[in-house]
């Protein structure tokens, strides 16, 4: 999140780096960057870290690009790849790899992404209803508005957006695109917003907030992906390896919560007198609960007020 003339700037990245230096200071440690974006935190680890090898992954071909040529200084230590982070194990494994040392996520849209006008996953400006991470998939937010009938929209909008005036929204759409097509996020905002009581609309920020990161969401698949990648990133992890995993949503802080919880948990059943072997944590939570960025990031990189932080180190083998 957020932008400076130098290129992105990376959320939370002191806190970042701290975390996954025990695992990447020793000479040839790998990370992968599974949200690589225009590459803010690998360029500072990169720098932090002169035997780092890194492999960087996102589903926007642009970030790739981008981030190839922002890497230029640091090319024959980097691997960039055009995938959705769900693809990971067999992108560590077509590098010979069985395990890597760093795992990072910096999940949802970048402030890139946003400030594209002609990517339409912004409620601030008129611009085309697209929201594709991977432009070169075929399904468009426009899709979603025009094409799924209203109980449809309505569970993606409550769903994915928790929005408690999703059936009035969905309504709301399916009457105006019978009309004429839904194609613009100004149209949509509008359309939201008048969908939303007048009261309701008073607090919790913009009206189409919800709506926008539910249709999001839906075109990207975002939840599924991040429900498979998180546990074979975990699965990739060498002892001594660690995760790191900004998320700025609940839905998204929440599954990543529950994931690293349950891999730094005794499995062995209640009741028996001791531990059975290979059920003891392969985990530990580095973190406690959520940190959230500092009041002085907040106030230069004002994008970053929904990050919550998650971490967590290989304390063991899988059994």
């Amino acid at each position: 999140m957020g932008e400076s003339p130098a290129g992105h700037v990376p959320v939370m990245v002191d806190t970042v780096t701290a975390l996954l230096a025990p695992a990447l200071e020793r000479e040839g440690a790998v990370l992968l960057d599974a949200t690589l974006g225009r590459a803010g935190h690998a360029r500072a680890l990169l720098a932090a870290f002169p035997g780092l090898i890194l492999i960087g992954v996102d589903a926007d071909v642009t970030a790739i690009e981008r981030s190839r040529e922002l890497l230029s200084g640091y090319a024959d230590r980097v691997t960039l790849v055009h995938a959705f982070y769900d693809d990971i194990p067999a992108i560590v494994h077509a590098a010979g790899l069985d395990s890597v040392q760093g795992i990072l996520f910096d999940l949802g849209v970048s402030s890139p992404q946003l400030d594209d006008r002609e990517r339409g996953f912004a409620y601030s400006y008129d611009a085309p209803l697209d929201m594709r991470m991977d432009q070169t998939r075929d399904l468009t937010a426009a899709e979603v508005v025009n094409r799924y009938p209203a109980e449809d929209l309505a569970r993606v909008l409550r769903e994915y957006g928790e929005e408690r005036f999703a059936r009035r929204i969905a309504d709301a759409v399916v009457r105006e695109r019978s009309r004429t097509p839904v194609t613009s996020t100004g149209r949509l905002s509008d359309i939201v917003r008048d969908a939303i009581p007048a009261a309701a609309r008073r607090t919790g920020g913009h009206p189409a907030k919800r709506t926008f990161q539910a249709l999001r969401i839906e075109v990207n698949g975002e939840l599924a992906v991040l429900g498979r990648a998180l546990p074979a990133a975990l699965d990739l992890l060498s002892v001594g390896g660690r995760i790191v995993v900004l998320a700025y949503h609940s839905l998204e802080d929440r599954m990543v919560k529950r994931t690293l919880t349950a891999a730094a948990a005794d499995t062995t059943p209640p009741g028996l007198p001791v531990p059975l072997p290979g059920s003891g944590p392969q985990f530990r939570l580095l973190t406690r609960g959520a940190p959230r960025p500092s009041a002085e990031e907040l106030a230069a990189n004002p994008r970053a007020a929904s990050a919550r932080l998650r971490a967590a180190e290989r304390i063991q083998k899988a059994a």
